[in-house]
């Protein structure tokens, strides 16, 4: 599928823009069949845009209808302030009429559990609310995408990216902490749109990098795309060696 480019001026302008288009999705989702199912990222832009929606409102959204899951987290202490999840309920999640049971955080370091047995308990919940038995199909799914092209915690010719099943175990990650919980290539390839957020003139080689290969697992972001959309939103920085 075409990857679409939509380029954005400025800051303000940026979150403003997703964090409306967002709205528009899940509202058209919840519309239509009563649930909509979103993976969040993490990052500052990530974040911000997740700020950008609870200033917004999302007056037209039945939140109670909505689920949130994440593509990838960091296997940490639950209260750490570097988990996504954290983040998440801080930037948004706390401000919206939602039950604790819409909100799918995947396992910390503290659970109780391997990081091993944290993939397979989360490949489990995904499947409970799929139709196939694997994952619901999400209907947006955020990326962030680092300067290495990295998306989720799927990181260059990192062997477990290349593995099969819906949340993989990733160690010895090139970026800290060294143990982080990822979605699969194919979990995230099951949503119906994927969106990609790159903000700033250090993502501008990955954003190129992105556009100039298919399926090259020496640039992760080449190698997700949503069943009805893929796009990259970026400001002109990160868009400049287009």
């Amino acid at each position: 599928m075409t990857r679409e480019l939509t380029i954005l001026p400025d800051r303000e302008t940026f979150i403003a823009t997703v964090a409306s288009s967002a709205e528009a999705v899940i509202a058209e989702a919840v519309a239509e069949r009563s649930v909509a199912h979103i993976a969040l990222t993490g990052g500052t832009i990530g974040v911000a845009v997740l700020s950008g929606i609870a200033r917004h409102g999302g007056q037209s959204i039945d939140w109670s209808c909505v689920h949130f899951w994440w593509g990838d987290e960091r296997f940490v202490e639950r209260d750490s302030s570097d988990r996504n999840a954290r983040q998440a309920r801080e930037a948004l999640l706390t401000r919206l009429d939602i039950a604790d049971t819409n909100v799918h955080e995947m396992p910390a370091s503290n659970d109780g559990f391997s990081l091993e047995e944290g993939a397979q308990l989360y490949s489990a919940e995904l499947a409970a609310f799929s139709s196939d038995g694997e994952q619901p199909a999400f209907d947006l799914t955020f990326l962030g995408i680092g300067p290495d092209s990295h998306v989720a915690s799927l990181f260059p010719d990192h062997v477990d990216a290349r593995s099969f099943g819906s949340v993989l175990p990733v160690r010895n990650s090139p970026k800290p902490p060294p143990e982080r919980l990822s979605l699969s290539f194919g979990a995230i390839n099951a949503s119906k749109r994927v969106w990609i957020v790159a903000f700033g003139a250090d993502k501008a080689q990955a954003v190129s990098a992105m556009f100039a290969s298919e399926n090259d697992y020496s640039v992760p972001s080449s190698c997700v795309r949503g069943s009805l959309e893929t796009r990259l939103w970026a400001d002109e920085a990160a868009a400049a060696s287009l």
